[in-house]
């Protein structure tokens, strides 16, 4: 009977899911080697009835030792990690590693064309749509796709980020450490190696629908970070990204030797809830008057958002709720109500 009930499906168009996703690759992620390719995401609309999207990947398999998958273009606004990850894998057909090293450079591939933060296809930001559906939306599909795919075949995970177009953030590794403590000290070893100027212990309010959230779900050591703004591709940004990653690799045990100047001593930082938060209470153009990287001190004025409806009346002042170095600001001018302005950190520890 189940045999017949494949048969008939089969003739009239219905398929029987048979594999975990519908996104195919022409990679073998077991053979050794290096392997250029893609990951197929079907997409059919109205100029491809059968078509896909093409997601570029780069494998470099040599054996013994841990797997490493970096990514960026999670959000396709942000282009130090994307430009890093394809100098990388421009360079991974001569390397010589211990382990295995999968690079995605461009993750949400659609809107990175489009240089947009969210896809064009279906409007959906990749980094909040996780565990993601099997049957979904294109990019839910990819999110399904490396919950079920990738996570499983790696150690170790580095989402690399930016501001996008909508903010411009310090250099900063985004950390929290693993609920496994047998895991804790390599994640701080590893922390401590890639070297950036800022480590910050994120505070998402709540948010479970992240990259982060899921690869944790898994119990796998995860690494991110923000490393420019507006939009553009900060070249002090990208240095921090390739020497980071350089140092990273060779801390995870991947790579024998570092082409990277030694690491200086990060500065642990923290995000302490909403009072670390600044938004918009209505539509306006906002001034601000303080800097990224400044100490601002609670009830120091934030800025100014001006009614253009009104341009004759003052504007609304706005105050920082809470002291703390100023790690994020908005780099539209232009609000609306909820609008993130502004994101303080404050020095903290470890524990």
């Amino acid at each position: 009977m189940i045999h017949l009930f494949i048969a008939m499906t089969s003739l009239i168009g219905i398929s029987v899911p048979t594999q975990r996703s519908l996104i195919t690759t022409d990679i073998d992620f077991s053979r050794p080697g290096f392997q250029s390719g893609t990951l197929r995401v079907p997409y059919s609309h109205n100029r491809s009835a059968y078509g896909h999207i093409p997601i570029p990947i780069a494998v470099l398999n040599a054996g013994a030792g841990p797997t490493v998958l970096l990514t960026g273009g999670n959000h396709g606004d942000e282009f130090e990690g994307p430009v890093a990850l394809m100098k990388l894998a421009q360079r991974m057909p001569e390397m010589t590693i211990s382990g295995r090293l999968i690079v995605i450079p461009a993750l949400n591939f659609p809107a990175f064309l489009a240089g947009t933060r969210t896809s064009p296809i279906d409007r959906a930001n990749l980094n909040r749509v996780f565990p993601g559906t099997r049957n979904g939306s294109v990019t839910e599909m990819i999110a399904h796709y490396v919950d079920t795919e990738l996570f499983p075949l790696v150690d170790l995970i580095f989402d690399l980020h930016a501001g996008g177009a909508s903010f411009n953030h310090l250099p900063t590794v985004l950390a929290a450490l693993p609920a496994d403590p047998r895991q804790q000290d390599q994640y701080k070893t590893l922390v401590d190696a890639f070297g950036a100027p800022h480590t910050m212990i994120m505070d998402l309010l709540g948010e479970d629908r992240t990259y982060g959230a899921a690869v944790a779900r898994q119990g796998k050591l995860f690494f991110c970070g923000e490393f420019g703004g507006f939009g553009s591709c900060n070249p002090d940004g990208l240095l921090i990204v390739e020497q980071g990653l350089a140092r990273f690799l060779h801390a995870a045990g991947l790579t024998k030797e570092v082409d990277a100047p030694a690491a200086v001593a990060t500065r642990l930082i923290r995000v302490e809830g909403a009072r670390h938060y600044l938004f918009a209470p209505r539509h306006g153009i906002f001034e601000h008057s303080v800097k990224l990287g400044e100490i601002v001190q609670a009830g120091q004025v934030a800025g100014r958002l001006f009614d253009p409806h009104a341009p004759w009346t003052a504007p609304l002042t706005l105050h920082f709720q809470s002291s703390g170095c100023v790690v994020c600001l908005r780099s539209f001018a232009g609000v609306e109500p909820g609008d993130c302005i502004a994101l303080l950190a404050s020095e903290t520890n470890w524990s």
